[in-house]
């Protein structure tokens, strides 16, 4: 029975460790990554002006009443 803690404890902060590191990277390739290619997409054809144009025109905007 001696030493059992210090056992224990090493078996699981390793485990521990082991576990946030795997679900560091699978966050990072499942969620962060996917979304950074859907927002660079996103943006290289964005027109922001075609955008400024169709809320105006809806008048979602206060600043620039429909015309």
């Amino acid at each position: 029975m001696r030493r059992l803690l210090a056992r224990r404890m090493k078996f699981h902060l390793l485990g521990a460790f082991l576990v946030s590191l795997g679900c560091a990277t699978l966050y990072k390739f499942g969620i962060a990554e996917p979304r950074k290619r859907a927002y660079a997409e996103f943006y290289k054809n964005y027109d922001p002006m075609k955008d400024f144009q169709a809320m105006e025109a809806a008048g979602v905007l206060e600043c620039a009443p429909p015309k």
